[in-house]
């Protein structure tokens, strides 16, 4: 891969893009298969245990928002070593949580330690590619960087089920020093000094206003958002669907997960090596259309023949793949919709798109705690994500093109 300059990137700095990214969805999802562990373990309900994940992403939604516009001020890589360290101090207070209140706070904490590297990871492929590349380059790295988030569930139910649910912890601290070290050894700053806003941190922020007022990003963040909610609110319900209603454990749940992030990983494969190409539009297109129909398949197959835990994670690998085809590249175009705020829109972009997913995580979990004996309150949120991704998508361009004449 090379850079837009024709230089081949470094080995050592793809390997810091890829260990910062990891870290925020690599805290995310390890904990899934505990969710239900947390009812017994805090003497709580499944609804307040969910929260530990819906309170995570809305702490992601809001800490891009800072991360974004600072960056663009002081660089990259002083958030990045920001980031980490808060992360590292959330995992611990996670650990040692005595009560669902302090493992919610201390899950807040890791969140918002865990996404400066998403934020950052973005935003440093933005500063060195155009935008079909740079849709090909984040294609590629999510790739490699989706084995965390793929591997993690499974990596927390053997780690729950052999040494308790405070080991999951201890793991993402390792990790988060781990890659601390890689990237104090191998990433480079991409955002020289010359390049940087001279304007006061107040104003910075004053950039969201202009890129909520960007057709062009507003088009692509919304599918982003949209189509990621689908997924998230999946995230938020497996496992109470799995265990609870199917009868499943802990480490089946991370195995099956493995599946659905395999088909993940190669619609990403597909957008790394046709996006070039074909272009952004049209691999949103056929993505966006894939995860709806994989949704309304969820639909029908509950209610004709009667989900089973195979059938209900094969069918959500239809909708895997097609996110697979659109995030990567509606990511790349929305951050690059505006070159002078690459940060603000890296930083604002992710927010929507988490917080989004945060909104539909809640939904999905609370219509479960009400309808608890049936899969389909989590299926209709997955088929109405899927369907508002597609049509912002399609509206979003509508008016793009509109605004050329």
């Amino acid at each position: 891969m090379q850079d837009m300059q024709g230089s081949k990137l470094p080995r050592a700095f793809l390997a810091a893009l890829i260990f910062i990214s990891m870290c925020g969805p690599l805290g995310m999802n390890i904990v899934l298969p505990s969710l239900s562990s947390y009812q017994d373990v805090f003497q709580t309900d499944y609804a307040s245990a969910q929260l530990t994940l819906t309170f995570y992403l809305a702490a992601i939604a809001i800490a891009q928002l800072i991360y974004g516009p600072i960056s663009d001020r002081i660089g990259r890589k002083p958030i990045i070593f920001f980031g980490l360290s808060v992360l590292i101090i959330g995992s611990f207070v996670c650990m040692l949580a005595t009560s669902i209140e302090m493992m919610i706070a201390g899950r807040m904490i890791q969140a918002f330690g865990g996404c400066a590297g998403m934020v950052m990871g973005r935003a440093m492929v933005r500063d060195r590619y155009d935008a079909d590349a740079a849709a090909s380059v984040i294609a590629y790295l999510t790739m490699a960087i989706v084995i965390a988030p793929t591997l993690a569930p499974a990596l927390g139910g053997v780690l729950e089920d052999q040494f308790g649910w405070q080991a999951s912890f201890i793991f993402v601290s390792g990790f988060a020093v781990i890659t601390l070290m890689v990237v104090f050894v191998g990433a480079q700053e991409t955002l020289p000094p010359e390049k940087r806003h001279k304007a006061r941190f107040a104003s910075l922020f004053l950039s969201y206003g202009h890129l909520l007022r960007n057709p062009k990003f507003m088009a692509y963040a919304l599918q982003v958002s949209f189509c990621t909610s689908a997924y998230f609110a999946f995230l938020g319900g497996s496992s109470f669907v799995l265990v609870d209603l199917m009868g499943g454990t802990a480490s089946q749940l991370g195995m099956l997960f493995v599946v659905v992030s395999i088909f993940y990983i190669l619609g990403n494969f597909a957008t790394a090596k046709f996006t070039q190409k074909l272009g952004v539009s049209v691999m949103i297109r056929i993505g966006a259309s894939i995860s709806v129909l994989g949704a309304l398949m969820l639909y029908t197959w509950e209610m004709t023949i009667g989900l089973g835990p195979f059938s209900f994670f094969g069918l959500m690998s239809i909708v895997a793949l097609g996110n697979g085809f659109c995030i990567s590249s509606g990511i790349a175009t929305a951050i690059g919709a505006d070159p002078d705020r690459v940060g603000a829109a890296s930083g604002l972009a992710g927010s929507m798109q988490i917080g989004f997913g945060a909104l539909s995580t809640f939904i999905a979990g609370s219509l479960l705690a009400a309808y608890e004996t049936t899969p389909m309150p989590l299926i209709l949120v997955v088929i109405g994500c899927c369907v508002l991704g597609l049509l912002s998508f399609l509206v979003g361009e509508w008016r793009v093109r509109r605004m050329a004449y």
